[in-house]
Formats: C-alpha cells, structure tokens, sequence
C-alpha cells in the first residue's frame, strides 16, 4: 500500500486519505476517487491530495475486517456490515462469554494494522451486546498478513456465547432466631430476579434450621429434581468445618472451593453433588447489587463448570465497591439537596423498523420500553414521566401498573423536540434536574441513573451530566433545570445532545464501562438478535 502526495490527474481509483474540499465538491476520508471527483478537484485548482493506493496483493480494510470477524465468530456470535475497516460483532443471545484469550493475544502480535478488543472473557451479556470489534487500522493491508491471521487461528472462532439453560434451581435457607421472614422473602425474590434473564426458575422454596443435619437431608432431597441448589445460610461461612460445607459433605457431596478473591463476595462456598453445582452464598447475595456471587451463578446458569482455578484467578477485576452497579456515594445527602425526575421519550414511530413499533416489541419477555421506564423507576428519579404519541393506547397498556405519569404529544410526527418539550413541561417545578431516557435502550440500568444524580449532586454548577463509554457520549442524559428554556427551543428532531457544546465547560461526562449507555434496538437486524434469544 502505497501514501502520501498524488497529483490530481493520476488519483482515479486512489482512496482519499483525509476529507477533501473543494470547489463546492466534498470527498470523505476513505472514498475511492471517481474520474468525476478528478475533474471537478482539477478543475478546482487543486494540483495534489494525500491519497492511499492499494498495490497488487494488498485488500481493502472491509474486506480484511469483514474476513477476520467471521474467523472470530463463533456460537451465539453475530457480526454487523464492515464500515471504515471496522465490523463489530454481537451477542446473538444472552449468556457468558467466553474466550480464547491466547487466540485474541495472538492477532493482535501479528502487525499493528490488525487490532481486535473484546469485553472481559465470562463476563455476562444480553442478546444484542456489542461483545468485540475487529479495526483494521490503514486503508488497506497485504493479503497475506490477513491469511496469517485466519491460518493462526485455526478454525478456532474464540468468541463465544455460551448461552443460559432454563434450569431449575433448588434455594435452601436456613433460620437462626431473630432472621426475619421477611429477609428471606426479599432474598428469594432477589434471587428470581437474578434468574430471570437466564429462564431459569427458583423450583423449590426451603427453610430448615441452621444445623448440620436438617441441612443436609434437605441438600440430598433437593438434589434429586433440582439442576442447581443455592443455600443462603443465616450465619456467613467461615471455615470448611462451618454448618453449610459440613452439611453438604454429610449430603454426599464435595467442596471444591471455600472463599473467592472478589469484593463483595469472599465468603463463597462452591462445591457439587451427584455432578449438581451448589453454591453456599454469601450474605451480599442477598443484596441486588452485583457481587461475586452473579460471577460463579451465571456461569453455572450456563453450563459452565466452576473449578477452584476459575475462582482463583478473579482477583485481578474482582474489586467491585467503585464499579458503576455499585455506586458508593461520597455524600448521600446531597441527592436529597438536588433531586431529579425521570423522563422517558416513547413517541416515536421508529420508522427504521418497518412497519412494527419497536417499543412494543418483546425483550426478555416484556415490551422493550417497560425495561427502559422500570430502569427509571428502580432509581433515585421521581416523578418518572413518559410521553407518548405514536400508538398512544397501545403504548400505554405496555406500561400498566406502573407508577409513572403519562403525557401525550400530539405533534409526535414533528420530532423529537416535540416530545422533550411536552415532557419537561409536565415536570414539577421541584425538580433541579431530569435524566432524559430514550424507551429503544432496554439495557440501561439504575445504576447508571443513580451514578448521573450523584455526579449531579456533587457538582451544583453542572448544565448536563452525560456518560460516555470510550470516549463517545451516550444516553441518558441529566439535564439541569438551567438548561430546560434552551431545550424548549429545539424544533424537528433536534435532541438535547445539540444543547451539549453550548454548555461547554458546564458538560460533566461520566466514564462508564457499560455498552448498555451506546446500544438501542431501532434496527430489524438488532431486533432479530432479540427475538432470536426469546425464541
């Protein structure tokens, strides 16, 4: 690949290596010259351009792009068009994701034009994640240093989802004098809904004393129909001589591991009987929040056995007290000091999909936008309004027994600003702040509201609060109150996001390591990686 200065008159065929203007003519970065653009940029005056000349034996950087992601690719892998020498690849369903991290160390040895980045290996994703993507970094590369690549991996596909079993899993709990009923309630729903996106199914509800024997017994009956037993203890486990391991010892079965390097998390018992997991859960499994707990329960969601090495080596990444599922924030109070409401745009007639509204489509079991205004109401934003317009009916039966406050925007059709208006209009004037959500973003957690008020607490001085992941910006965005008049200006479908420059140094970002901030479902090709998972 030849580049560099190329006089106008030879660049028929050449790329343009950065964005050419010129006589009223724009060439991109990364266009292949026309004998039209030649004309017209000569005609111009334009004497030379930086250009790239591929030379006989190179590829084009889709096409080594696009070759090597479909090499990655493996089970439950879905790989998206190439673009700018990139392509993308995706869960085509939810599990855990697995990876040869050998095989990805490996490409990335063989030459610095061939890049590919991954999320963590196990780490769980929904269908529709984006998990890898492959960039090539020239314009174009020998076609050889692509077949070392592919001949390296050797049909290995290192990417992959193992995707969850609907088990049945047995939960045992046992009660000490003073453990509330209602704490063992709370843990069991917590439990079913940590279940939930895998299918699985809480089959069988036991409360025994915390001894030995009882316990047992119960281990060995539950073991019989169950395909995982969970036991949450009322005491934590401390030691292998403990109540919980003894038991599941005198049970017939065997501790493969007491403990795990993540925090919270240490006091975990893994262990099996008659090749059944059992977990011995520690007291933070009882909390939603992530902890190590999740990490060992979704792998055996999904089939994949747990062995003392696999809990050793979480260590490195098992810290997880300043993560962004588990905010620790510096200054509770100042939440109450600058509250926000919740608002959630579903007006839209999301043209991109044909002929179906995508908010009413079904993700893991219900309408995609009840997943975005739940993620609302499960934070700290109150009110959480949302505003309809397209299908308004049918949009509104999709959200039932919700404690949310619906306006409607009966000049939906206009855009977007249309509904940011309405929407900000019904807010209470109590309001310092809203975090606007877009109902396609299934994905976005509480979490990831909570942490936008808590940086809004803490800087007062804040215009908008917005995450980014790598650098780009995403949704939600906390809007402060300062900047409602500007938005009430918007027309068409200007977002929020044209207010942001304005706000110049008043603009928080928020690092966030969550690809659900950049991922919405307003494709059929992302819809179907969907509806593959719920098939």
């Amino acid at each position: 690949m030849k580049f560099g200065p190329v006089p106008v008159t030879d660049a028929e065929g050449c790329i343009a290596a950065h964005t050419v203007r010129a006589g009223g003519l724009v060439v991109k970065k990364g266009a292949t010259l026309t004998a039209e653009d030649v004309s017209r940029l000569a005609e111009a005056g334009l004497a030379e351009l930086v250009a790239v000349r591929l030379e006989p034996g190179d590829i084009g950087e889709n096409e080594a792009a696009t070759r090597l992601a479909t090499a990655l690719a493996g089970r439950g892998i879905v790989t998206e068009a190439a673009f700018t020498g990139r392509v993308n690849l995706f869960a085509a369903a939810a599990g855990v994701l697995t990876i040869d991290a050998a095989a990805i160390d490996g490409l990335n040895r063989i030459d610095e034009a061939i890049t590919v980045a991954t999320l963590p290996a196990m780490k769980a994703v929904v269908a529709g994640e984006m998990v890898g993507t492959v960039k090539i970094i020239p314009y174009g590369l020998p076609a050889v240093q692509v077949e070392q690549a592919l001949a390296a991996l050797e049909g290995l596909r290192p990417l992959a989802v193992a995707p969850y079993k609907p088990l049945r899993v047995a939960v045992i709990s046992t009660l000490l004098p003073g453990l509330k009923p209602s704490v063992v309630d709370k843990t069991l729903r917590v439990m079913s809904e940590r279940l939930a996106p895998a299918q699985a199914t809480v089959a069988a509800d036991r409360r025994v004393p915390h001894q030995e024997a009882p316990l047992a017994q119960e281990i060995a009956v539950q073991a019989e129909a169950a395909d995982l037993v969970v036991v949450f203890g009322a005491s934590a486990i401390t030691d292998r001589r403990d109540v919980i391991p003894q038991a599941l010892l005198a049970a017939g079965g065997r501790i493969e591991h007491l403990g795990m390097p993540v925090d919270p998390g240490n006091l975990l018992l893994i262990g099996e009987i008659d090749g059944k997991p059992v977990i011995g859960a520690p007291g933070c499994a009882r909390s939603p929040k992530e902890n190590g707990f999740d990490w060992v329960l979704q792998r055996c969601l999904a089939g994949i056995p747990v062995e003392r090495a696999d809990i050793q080596r979480m260590g490195v990444g098992g810290l997880l007290m300043e993560i962004v599922s588990r905010p620790q924030p510096r200054a509770p109070a100042l939440l109450e000091a600058a509250p926000v409401a919740g608002l959630v745009l579903a007006a839209g007639r999301s043209t991109r999909m044909g002929a179906r509204n995508k908010l009413l489509e079904p993700v893991r079991g219900q309408p995609m936008l009840r997943h975005a205004v739940e993620a609302q109401l499960a934070s700290v934003a109150s009110p959480v309004i949302v505003v309809t317009g397209h299908q308004r009916e049918e949009v509104a039966a999709a959200l039932a027994g919700l404690d949310v406050t619906l306006v409607h925007n009966p000049d939906f059709a206009s855009g977007l600003a249309s509904s940011v208006r309405v929407g900000l209009a019904a807010l209470p004037e109590a309001a310092a702040g809203v975090v606007v959500s877009l109902g396609d973003m299934p994905n976005v957690t509480p979490q990831v509201i909570d942490r936008l008020a808590q940086v809004f607490a803490e800087q007062t001085e804040a215009k908008a609060v917005v995450p980014t992941l790598l650098g780009q910006r995403g949704n939600p965005v906390l809007l402060a109150r300062a900047l409602f008049a500007e938005v009430a200006q918007l027309t068409g479908d200007q977002g929020a996001r044209r207010l942001l420059d304005a706000a110049g140094e008043q603009i928080v970002e928020v690092p966030l390591d969550d690809p659900a901030i950049a991922l919405d479902i307003d494709t059929p090709e992302a819809l179907a990686a969907v509806d593959r998972a719920e098939s």
